[in-house]
C-alpha cells in the first residue's frame, strides 16, 4: 500500500474553545499551500483510490482543495481516528478498513499525524522523529513486514520549486 501522509494547511491561530477551533478554517496562506501541494502531486502523478481526512473543517478544507488539484473525483471520507487526540490504535483499526486499497491519502493534524507517521516507519514500532509542517505530504510504501518513508515535501520547498520552474521556462530575450 502506498500511503500519503498530508498534515493539514495554514489555518491561523488556534482558538481556545475546543467546539469552535473544530470549525477553524483555513487562512489564505493555507489555501495558497493546498494548491502548491495539489498542483505538485498531479506533478509527479500521484493517483490515490481515497481520501480519507480528520472531520475537522481544516482538514477537510485541506483535503478537498489537495484533491481536487490532483484530480481526485471521489467522495472524501471522514475518520474520527485523523482526529486530533487520536491515538496510534486508532489510525491502525483506520488503516485496517482501507488495506484492501493501493494507494490512500490521509490529512490530519500535529503531533499525531507525525507520530503516525513516525510509528509506520519505525521497525521497533516506536516513535521515529519526522515532524509534518503545515501543508507537508509525505509518501510512505507499506508491505506486510515493513515500511519506507519515499519523500516528504513542504509547502516552502514545493513553493521555491514552482518559483524556479517559472523562471526557468520564461522566454529567453538577448541584448546586445
Amino acid at each position: 500500500m502506498i500511503l500519503y501522509f498530508l498534515r493539514h494547511a495554514s489555518a491561523g491561530e488556534r482558538v481556545s474553545n475546543p467546539k469552535k477551533d473544530e470549525k477553524r478554517a483555513l487562512d489564505s496562506a493555507g489555501i495558497e499551500q493546498c494548491g502548491y501541494v495539489g498542483r505538485a502531486l498531479a506533478a509527479l502523478d500521484v493517483h490515490v483510490e481515497v481520501v480519507i481526512s480528520s472531520p475537522l473543517k481544516r482538514a477537510a478544507q485541506t483535503a478537498s482543495l489537495v484533491g481536487n488539484e490532483m484530480g481526485y473525483e471521489g467522495k472524501l471520507q471522514f475518520h474520527d481516528g485523523l482526529r486530533p487526540g487520536a491515538t496510534f490504535a486508532d489510525f491502525r483499526r483506520l488503516l485496517g478498513s482501507y488495506a484492501k486499497h493501493e494507494a490512500i491519502m490521509v490529512v490530519g493534524h500535529n503531533p499525531n499525524l507525525s507520530e503516525f507517521l513516525g510509528r509506520s516507519i519505525s521497525e521497533t514500532g516506536c516513535e521515529a522523529t519526522v515532524e509534518l509542517k503545515k501543508g507537508a505530504v509525505a509518501r510512505v510504501e507499506m508491505n506486510r513486514n515493513a515500511a519506507s518513508l519515499m519523500w516528504c515535501l513542504t509547502p516552502k520547498i514545493l513553493r521555491t520549486l514552482h518559483a524556479a520552474a517559472a523562471e526557468s521556462s520564461r522566454p529567453k530575450t538577448s541584448r546586445k
